[in-house]
């Protein structure tokens, strides 16, 4: 499990450090030990990229504050290991002193930021531009800058955080570093898992700092081997009730496939029971025999979580169904149809009474909320969250994305499926259909519904990838069919992770 911590945290727990190096007459003693840090990752990136270290060259890019002091000290470190390494000072008469000094008795040069595009490309530059005080995008010379080398294809290392990119919030301003490795220090940003597509790989590199305890800001992302251990698998005792049956109630006759794809990614999730209830009964059986289809949700039968709205259309008799459904009082999947429906009608979920999970994409939170700060994903599922808690609603909210975002106004989740191949039409009926089979095995097992929509996701984001990758190469394009028939394999894959 990582834990990633907004800016304040992290300023408390590193203050100690600072103020206990001042005290002994050694103010940058806790500096030097990040630049030992960020020298060491940024060197692993020059073999990776170089093939070696000796004589290859690295560029600093300097801004005024601590950051720039990491990459000098950084540099200095560098340049006494072989490689030739020149500094564009953004700002000379605020660069740090020390670090500054320090880089120029190793060997290293300051250069103009004209002369570093017009000379031979770097086989990589270090983002010291600016840390976590900096806000809004980059300014010039630095985005042109920037922009030059990127262009050029030179690798990039970030030093704490990709310069244009809030620290909190994750928002990646228009120009930003897209950094190939983030080096931070000590403990996670909100930022490295909120927009972990422009930070690469984060390497935290530890400085001596006692780690905070994850707070109600902070950001959890789950290890795939969590995941796994806890994805349910029968025992000798269970039988198909008792691994938790899933009710779906999705599709129609204008789009039948809904049906399908819901309550097969719903059969392939667990290995207890799966319920169909729809004018799809035809599509579906025909798909998948073991589904038990039911005409109304009346006559569904047991079933300790429901899934509904996926195709199921947002007239008056859907609603209907919706009210229905939500007065089982089990744990229940709104998408799609159903989170139209909620949005048109608020009073759906008045009088609800058992949890619900919420799985939009952006255009359906937008209809939720009324128009929602994209630029702060994670602010503004929590304030949306919060405002249903407060109305007495059981609430947990997945808004999906490259990264997706899981809330139960307690705790947030970023699920960072590494690649978009899940994009695709017909992905979040699957995702819906899984989630809803992990809140029926849970609901007998005491597990949270935020942990049952974080599981479905990371498995979701796995099936995709295994599907697109299937021939070993680069990646082809997928359909939903396609990363439904992996989920096997990607499950089997989570739990060989134990």
């Amino acid at each position: 499990m990582r834990h990633a911590h907004p800016v304040e945290v992290v300023r408390a727990a590193e203050r100690p450090l600072i103020e206990a190096a001042r005290a002994v007459g050694d103010p940058d003693a806790v500096m030097r030990r990040a630049a030992a840090g960020l020298a060491h990752h940024t060197a692993a990136l020059v073999r990776e990229r170089a093939g070696g270290l000796y004589g290859r060259s690295v560029l600093l890019v300097v801004g005024p504050g601590d950051n720039g002091g990491d990459a000098l000290y950084a540099g200095a470190a560098l340049r006494g290991r072989g490689c030739r390494v020149d500094a564009v000072l953004l700002d000379s008469s605020r660069a740090h002193a020390r670090g500054l000094a320090a880089l120029r008795r190793a060997g290293g040069r300051t250069v103009t930021a004209r002369a570093a595009v017009a000379g031979a490309r770097p086989d990589v530059a270090v983002d010291g531009v600016v840390g976590l005080g900096g806000s809004g995008a980059l300014r010039e010379p630095a985005a042109g800058l920037v922009a030059a080398l990127t262009g050029a294809g030179v690798p990039w290392v970030a030093v704490d955080l990709p310069s244009g990119v809030d620290a909190d919030t994750g928002t990646a301003h228009r120009e930003h570093v897209r950094a190939d490795v983030t080096v931070t220090f000590g403990v996670a940003r909100r930022a490295h898992l909120l927009a972990s597509q422009v930070c690469g790989r984060v390497e935290v590199v530890d400085i001596g700092l006692d780690a905070p305890a994850p707070g109600p800001d902070s950001v959890s992302a789950p290890g795939l081997e969590e995941v796994g251990r806890s994805w349910p698998v029968p025992g000798p005792g269970d039988d198909k009730y008792t691994q938790g049956v899933v009710a779906v109630r999705a599709g129609s006759e204008r789009y039948p496939g809904a049906a399908v794809l819901t309550v097969s990614a719903a059969v392939a999730a667990t290995s207890g029971m799966v319920r169909y209830v729809g004018s799809g009964s035809g599509a579906v059986l025909s798909a998948r025999p073991e589904v038990v289809c039911h005409t109304s949700v009346a006559e569904a039968g047991r079933a300790q979580a429901w899934v509904v709205g996926p195709g199921g259309g947002t007239d008056a008799a859907a609603v209907a169904e919706i009210r229905d459904v939500l007065a089982t009082r089990r744990p229940t999947v709104l998408d799609a149809d159903a989170l139209t429906c909620v949005a048109e009608h608020p009073v759906l979920l008045r009088d609800v009474t058992g949890p619900v999970l919420l799985t939009p994409h952006g255009g359906e939170f937008d209809r939720l909320t009324g128009g929602w700060d994209r630029d702060d994903r994670a602010g503004a599922l929590r304030r949306y969250v919060a405002g249903l808690r407060d109305r007495g609603v059981d609430a947990t909210v997945l808004l999906k994305g490259r990264v997706t975002l899981v809330d139960d106004g307690e705790s947030t989740w970023a699920v960072d499926a590494g690649s978009s191949w899940a994009a695709t039409a017909g992905s979040g009926d699957a995702l819906s259909g899984l989630a809803g089979a992990l809140l029926a095995h849970g609901a007998g097992h005491g597990t949270p519904t935020a942990w049952s929509a974080v599981s479905a996701a990371v498995a979701h984001g796995e099936a995709a990838r295994s599907a697109a990758l299937r021939a070993g190469g680069a990646g082809a394009p997928i359909g939903a069919s396609d990363l439904i028939a992996a989920l096997p394999g990607a499950i089997s894959a989570l739990r060989a992770t134990v």
